[in-house]
């Protein structure tokens, strides 16, 4: 029999780890991280199975939520998001809400609006316009886009070591330590161990400690690499302020950019002087927050 208690369920599905959480009389009666593999948001049947089973295993025996939000790794669009969340309501027959992960940033932070920021492998921004539609800019993947995620900060490191090559430079610490970190002899054939990954952005951006780490020690090459990389977050936000998105607080989040204080303070330094009236706020709570915020509003 369904429990008379409501569950307001929020779910943070990243690119590797999903995060569930149940809210229930004042206390979070569920807490649950799992991998994400099987996640497939460009099927919506598939995604809305996916989470359906996910509620399903989470929640006590005979209990359906109340009301439930989802933050999804690369639902890119709002028509993609709808269809989700379309299907998923047919299944579970209760208020759903499914936007974009990066999404969930702004309500985690307790605000009603602002900017997203994500830099973790990846990068991308999202914010709405004052009639609430939803803007994203970036998140474009690390073969032609994520500027200052961990893949594209490899990406962008290895071209300053190639150009260094070029110049006849011996190699430095950024040099040495791509070399080491994938595992090669020298530098041109960074290219081939490049081009060899399944998994670009996986497997470009695991290296990205080797940039911080030759920033550390002193080369030039890498600390450029890093400033590069904090403007070009900044730059996603000016995006967004262009087309209308109110930016006066962006949220930030990702495991590179709060992980590395050298990408936060070129990215805020950059933002400084590009809008000097958006404040950054690192975000300290789980992004799982927001879709439970997001959950809440649809009762």
């Amino acid at each position: 029999m369904q429990d008379s208690t409501p569950y307001v369920v929020g779910i943070d599905v990243g690119g590797t780890k999903t995060h569930l959480r149940a809210f229930a009389d004042g206390e979070d009666l569920v807490d649950r991280v799992r991998s994400s593999t099987g996640w497939r948001p460009h099927d919506s049947g598939a995604a809305a199975d996916w989470l359906a089973a996910l509620v399903a295993g989470a929640l006590p025996p005979g209990v359906r939520p109340s009301a439930l939000a989802v933050g999804g790794h690369a639902c890119e669009t709002p028509r993609q998001c709808a269809g989700i969340r379309t299907a998923l309501q047919e299944r579970l027959g209760v208020p759903a809400l499914v936007v974009g992960d990066a999404e969930l940033l702004v309500p985690a932070a307790g605000l009603d609006k602002g900017v997203g920021l994500v830099a973790g492998t990846g990068s991308v921004a999202v914010g709405r316009l004052p009639d609430g539609a939803p803007v994203q800019v970036g998140g474009w993947g690390a073969v032609l886009g994520d500027e200052g995620g961990a893949a594209g900060l490899v990406r962008e490191a290895a071209r300053a070591v190639w150009a260094a090559h070029d110049r006849g430079e011996e190699p430095d610490a950024l040099a040495t330590g791509l070399v080491a970190a994938f595992g090669v002899a020298e530098v041109p054939a960074l290219g081939a161990a490049l081009e060899a990954a399944t998994d670009v952005s996986a497997e470009w951006g695991r290296r990205s400690p080797a940039v911080f780490a030759a920033a550390a020690a002193g080369s030039p090459l890498a600390r450029a690499v890093i400033v590069q990389g904090g403007r070009a977050l900044a730059g996603l936000v000016v995006r967004l302020a262009a087309r209308g998105v109110p930016v006066d607080d962006v949220v930030v989040a990702g495991g590179t950019v709060l992980a590395q204080p050298s990408l936060y303070e070129a990215f805020t330094a950059a933002l400084a002087e590009a809008l000097p009236g958006a404040r950054p706020h690192p975000l300290r709570v789980p992004p799982v927050e927001g879709a439970l915020a997001l959950a809440r509003s649809l009762l």
